[in-house]
């Protein structure tokens, strides 16, 4: 695929960019140098190549899922949250319906 200077124009265009001639004219080459290199990375041949997320192995740490014995930590203390509530409904703080 090669790139002209029409195509940089057009592109600039619709990126809403303001680009003078010389610099359309300085991005002909490396634009086509950029594809140029895409095309060679795309006849390497990978097929005994597994596909990976990321360099460097990476693995979630995550916490045990446990209870915390602690009751101001613990929860189930629902009905004492929505005592302070100016309005609560079905279990959940109550809001005014907001319509722009």
């Amino acid at each position: 695929m090669s790139v002209d200077t029409a195509t940089v124009a057009r592109i600039a265009s619709l990126a809403r960019i303001k680009v003078s001639q010389a610099e359309i004219d300085a991005m002909v080459p490396e634009l086509n140098g950029i594809l140029a290199w895409v095309e060679q990375l795309g006849e390497v041949d990978v097929s005994g190549v597994e596909p990976m997320t990321a360099v460097i192995e990476n693995h979630l740490r995550l916490r045990d899922d446990v209870i915390d014995a602690d009751p101001l930590t613990a929860g189930g203390v629902r009905d004492k949250v929505l005592a302070n509530a100016p309005a609560a409904e079905h279990g959940f703080f109550g809001v005014p319906k907001v319509i722009e």
